[in-house]
């Protein structure tokens, strides 16, 4: 299969730069697969995992969370604003994280802001969770 040079760079700085066959994440728009030769393109990052398959044909995956993806003569840059390698995230903290939301919900009380905010903060610790156990 044919590849192309990708470069993750996270708030944290460069995650990943390198040939890969194809990158798979979640954008605002819904799920999107970047091949070689793909057409020029911008999208916003939504919340998901992202899945590499990198040229040698092995898999990788990371928690993909906020930012930008940019596709521009062949170079396909991801620009996310949270980036967690599967083997990098820590589950205990994931599952307390998704436990103090849920918590949160059940106020009854919340402000329609307050409800948003545990509502992303939940949904986060669900991707966590699943790309650590995927």
């Amino acid at each position: 299969m044919a590849t192309y040079h990708l470069q993750v760079v996270s708030l944290d700085g460069m995650e990943y730069e390198g040939e890969v066959e194809k990158i798979m994440l979640r954008t605002v728009d819904g799920d999107v697969e970047i091949l070689a030769r793909h057409t020029n393109y911008c999208t916003g990052i939504g919340m998901g995992t992202a899945h590499i398959t990198m040229a040698d044909g092995k898999e990788s995956k990371a928690a993909c969370i906020g930012g930008m993806l940019s596709v521009m003569d062949g170079v396909v840059r991801v620009l996310p604003t949270t980036w967690e390698w599967d083997n990098e995230i820590d589950v205990e903290r994931a599952k307390a994280a998704k436990a103090k939301a849920e918590e949160r919900l059940k106020d009854t009380q919340l402000t329609k802001e307050a409800r948003v905010r545990a509502e992303a903060k939940l949904y986060r610790a669900l991707v966590r969770i699943g790309t650590a156990q995927k």
